[in-house]
């Protein structure tokens, strides 16, 4: 499941991170950012009316991302 589809306040761990094309700035800036294999994610909460932006807590920074950068990160639930 991507992402951008988790509700709010819960948690999951990053799977993968899909890139559009070769060098993608995207993917390459969410794997700076920490998004990377294993690592556990939390939604904190969503713009107004469930849109942009998405908070996301990753280890103990926060970071507000598009919907659709959220997309491109693959997650598994956890209960």
């Amino acid at each position: 499941m991507k992402l951008s589809q988790l509700n709010s306040g819960q948690k999951a761990r990053v799977v993968s991170v899909h890139s559009t094309e070769d060098g993608d700035p995207i993917a390459r800036r969410l794997g700076d950012l920490g998004f990377v294999q294993g690592e556990s994610v939390r939604i904190v909460a969503f713009g107004p009316f469930g849109g942009d932006p998405i908070a996301v807590q990753i280890g103990q920074a926060r970071f507000a991302l598009r919907r659709s950068e959220a997309a491109r990160v693959q997650v598994e639930a956890q209960s």
